[in-house]
């Protein structure tokens, strides 16, 4: 009879552990399918983070073939300059002095050209009011005929690359008449 009895509690423990083996293989499968998802979602993000650092390398190197593009054509323009520099000194005996002054100026031109091409402009100076974003004050002039604060005098050129100051402009500056 012993084993009349053990018969069905062994029915019992499978009847018992059959829902919990259920619910464990159950969670087991949804734990190896969490795991083969992050899995995946990771290999994702290596991909991306790969592709992303290889667009920017790429764009590093499109903006550096850029750059070179253009300091090739700048350079370019200035050698035009410079030949007709090197031309002017070549025959700076033979020139007469208003020749020789000619040709400088012709130079300066074909070299102001280039710049303003490049997208330089000088700062506009005597007769302006001072500004301290553009104008660099070396000296206050005392007893002017101008109104206080008004630029009396260029002492070195200023230059603007589009609306950044390259190089503020060297002037003096009216104090007004004291008197």
């Amino acid at each position: 009879m012993e084993d009349a009895r053990e018969i069905p509690q062994t029915e019992q423990a499978e009847q018992v552990s059959s829902p919990e083996a259920a619910r464990i293989a159950e969670l087991e499968s949804q734990l190896a399918q969490a795991r083969q998802e992050a899995s995946d979602n990771w290999h994702k993000y290596v991909r991306e983070r790969a592709d992303l650092d290889n667009y920017r390398k790429r764009q590093e190197r499109v903006l550096a073939d850029r750059v070179q593009q253009q300091k090739k054509q700048l350079l370019h323009n200035l050698l035009g300059v410079m030949d007709n520099v090197e031309r002017a000194l070549a025959y700076q005996d033979t020139l007469s002095r208003q020749d020789l002054q000619q040709a400088l100026r012709m130079v300066q031109w074909q070299m102001s050209e280039v710049m303003r091409g490049e997208g330089l402009s000088t700062v506009p100076t005597v007769g302006e009011p001072f500004n301290p974003y553009v104008h660099e004050a070396i000296e206050a002039i005392e007893d002017s005929d101008k109104p206080e604060g008004t630029i009396v005098e260029e002492v070195l050129k200023g230059y603007t690359l589009g609306d950044e100051t390259l190089r503020p402009a060297r002037v003096k500056v009216s104090m007004g008449n004291k008197q």
